[in-house]
């Protein structure tokens, strides 16, 4: 049952993300740090979904999503940050998203699809620097962590 929460849950934050963007009422600070906060939430479920059985990946999930947390709603609330991370927000959300993407690879070894999800992780961080690099529209940054959510959530319900 928790492993299908998890799944559903991670299609509905990618789907969130990648509608959000569409609309085009959030600011690019507000935009990213929501994509943030939606990963954090995810890596916080799943850390504390897998306490039981991977004590060591829980940690990691759960020290990474309370970083991210912190990290979205500094973004979300002050301006000011943004300002002072403009450089290297764009980089930042990528590097989150690989480093995601590596948590991922080592607490899903045993799944069928985990190391898909891993891997589709690392692809899409690169992509998102690169892309963030030369285009920065945030429609298409956010729909990026909006489609490693989707993908993560349908390879967990077909792993079961």
């Amino acid at each position: 049952m928790k492993s299908k929460f998890i799944s559903l849950l991670a299609v509905i934050l990618g789907l969130i993300i990648i509608i959000f963007p569409v609309m085009g009422i959030i600011g690019v600070s507000d935009l990213i740090g929501l994509s943030i906060l939606l990963i954090s939430i995810y890596l916080l479920v799943v850390g504390v979904a897998i306490m039981d059985y991977n004590k060591s990946g829980a940690i990691l999930d759960l020290v990474l999503g309370m970083l991210l947390l912190f990290l979205s709603i500094c973004l979300i609330f002050n301006a000011g940050i943004f300002g002072f991370l403009a450089q290297i927000t764009l980089y930042l959300a990528g590097i989150m998203l690989i480093v995601v993407g590596l948590v991922s690879l080592i607490n899903n070894r045993q799944s069928r699809y985990g190391f898909y999800i891993g891997i589709a992780g690392v692809v899409l961080g690169l992509v998102y620097i690169v892309i963030g690099t030369y285009v920065a529209n945030p429609i298409i940054l956010g729909a990026l962590i909006g489609a490693w959510l989707v993908i993560s959530g349908i390879l967990r319900l077909m792993d079961g």
